[in-house]
Formats: structure tokens, sequence, C-alpha cells
């Protein structure tokens, strides 16, 4: 099978997965009793506001909420016509927020992109410092360089997120004259690209970056170690060095490439997971990520706002997952697609 076979194939896979997660997502929004406009109709009603009820009953009616569960998701998701006609996911509307009153995509559409760009640069971040700690670590076992690197390692696995965010927050301001809070200046909010404002995202990513990837660099140099150590046991690096070849060569060579497998199967999940484990951390630095807006969505049952998020989640997932599949391949030669299809 070739590469685009294959990578087709993924992403015929990902659509099916993609609709039974759509499924999955609106039975749990809907479990707990109530909605957000029943909720608001009955607090309505005990103040006696008559106007607003009726408010409230109209919008039932335009979003399709007075409709059976299951007509409530064909509507959402795009396969039957609502009061507007068909105009769901699949059509591009993402749904009405009643906790802002505005439409889903005014409210995500900033965020969307910022808590990929955030996420993307925690991820570069773990990368970048778990694979040359790890392998240094390993190749110089039980000696300075490995203590340190534990040391190091531990440290950011026992340090809160959120409290290391404070502590940069204000060292950061203190001393190298760091931005608090937020991924960009005020003035850019809303402003059209340009270079000025991507200099301001920059050097606002910097603190969240290293908070955000603080943990997952620390877990995943600890494991690739222990990766790198089994597989530095094993007769073939004996012969390699045997045969001349040079200790750096074939560390990257040989047991890195080997010991670093499951590290490109974790792509799949390390998206996904920072944007759920990253919400206080946004919190604390005022980060204009899509965290805190899920979970105010959720915590108001605002069905419409909570769902498209966490669609956008399980896409992130799905794409991550895609991609850490056709790297596998490519870096280990022991993986064939032919081996996939029986």
């Amino acid at each position: 099978m070739s590469t685009l076979r294959y990578a087709l194939y993924r992403m015929m896979t990902m659509v099916l997965t993609l609709l039974v997660v759509s499924v999955l997502v609106f039975a749990i929004i809907n479990l707990p009793p109530g909605d957000y406009l029943s909720n608001q109709i009955n607090e309505l009603r005990a103040t006696g506001q008559s106007a607003g009820v009726a408010k409230a009953e109209f919008l039932r009616r335009e979003y399709s909420l007075d409709q059976p569960l299951w007509k409530q998701y064909m509507i959402w998701v795009g396969f039957l016509p609502g009061p507007n006609g068909f105009s769901g996911l699949l059509q591009g509307d993402w749904g009405w927020s009643f906790e802002f009153e505005r439409p889903v995509a005014d409210i995500v559409g900033d965020s969307l992109w910022l808590t990929v760009v955030v996420n993307l640069a925690a991820v570069l971040f773990i990368y970048a410092v778990a694979l040359p700690l790890g392998m240094l670590a390993a190749a110089k076992s039980r000696s300075w360089i490995d203590y340190t690197a534990a040391l190091v390692a531990y440290l950011g696995l026992a340090t809160p997120n959120f409290l290391l965010a404070l502590i940069l927050f204000y060292y950061g301001h203190k001393y190298f004259n760091l931005p608090i809070g937020g991924l960009m200046d005020p003035i850019f909010e809303g402003q059209p690209l340009t270079w000025d404002k991507l200099q301001s995202i920059l050097v606002h990513l910097i603190v969240p970056t290293f908070v955000i990837g603080t943990s997952g660099a620390s877990a995943m140099t600890q494991r690739l170690r222990a990766n790198m150590l089994d597989e530095l046991g094993k007769p073939y690096v004996e012969t390699a060095i045997a045969k001349g070849l040079s200790e750096r060569r074939m560390l990257v060579k040989y047991p890195l490439r080997v010991a670093f497998n499951p590290f490109v199967a974790d792509i799949g999940n390390l998206l996904p997971s920072m944007v759920s484990g990253s919400v206080l951390v946004s919190v604390v630095l005022g980060l204009q990520t899509i965290g805190p807006t899920l979970l105010t969505a959720l915590k108001t049952q605002d069905q419409f706002l909570s769902g498209f998020i966490l669609m956008f989640v399980a896409l992130l997932t799905l794409i991550g997952t895609m991609i850490s599949d056709i790297l596998l391949v490519m870096l280990d030669p022991r993986i064939r697609y032919e081996g996939r299809e029986s």
C-alpha cells in the first residue's frame, strides 16, 4: 500500500470515527437533566418575568431544543433540516451560544488558532528538551549528567503547572520584562495578522510554552532514558561499535530510532491532553484559548458551544493519530503498510 493510499484510508477512518464521537459527545452533554434554556425558563418563571420566558421558549423552538434528542442530534450535525433548513456542523454552522448570546463561530474564532499555536509550541518544546536530555542521560548513565537530568525531570513533574505559571508570571516580568498574561498585546486583539502582531504573540508564548510543556518534557525525558538504556544493552549495539561506528552516530541511527517509537505514537494523545490539561494554566495566565471557554460552557450547559469544542478536540486527536501512524512507518522499517491490512 502506497503512502497516499494509506493516508486516504486513514482519512476515511477518521470520518467514521468522528461520526461515532459526535454521537457520544451529544449524548454526554445531554446526560444532565434539562439544558441552558430550560433552566433559564424555570428561573424566569420563578421570578415572574413572562417576557423573558417567551424569548427563551422562542429560542428553544428556533434551535430545535423542543424536539426529541435523536432529532436534535440529526439537526445539529446537519443530517436533517431544522427551522432554518439544513444548518448544522456539516454546513459550517457551529450553532449559537446561549451563555454569551453570540454565534459559536464568533466566540471560538480567534481562540481556535491560538489554542493550536500554544499547544504546537509546547509540543515542539517538549521534544526539543526531552530528546537531547534523555539521550544524553542514557549515554552518560550514572554520571553527574544523568543525575542532574533526573533532578530537573523530577522537579518538572513535582511542580504544579499553575504554581509554575505564577512564579514565572512574577519573576519573568520582574527580571526579563516578559509580558504579563494573554497571548498578545490588547491593541492587536481582533486585528488582522501583521508582523508586529506576530512578534507580540511570539513574546507572549514564552511563559505559556514553558509552563505547559515542562511536565510533558520531564516525563518524556525519563521514559526516553529508560528505553534507551534498554536498547543500549542489546547485542546489536556492541556489533555496531565493533564495526567502527562512532558512538554518536550509533546512538542516533539505532537505539534512538527504536526507543523513540512510543513517543511518536503518543502524538495523537499529546495535543488533546495538553488542551484539556492547560485549562487551569490558561485561567491563571489569562490565555485566549478554548480551555476556559469550554469550562464555562460545560458549567452552564451551553450545549452548542461545548459540543463544538469537544468535537474540535476529537479532531485534533484523530489528526495527531494519523500523523503518528505515518511517521512510525517512515521511522521504523519493521513497520509496513501491508501489516496493517492483515
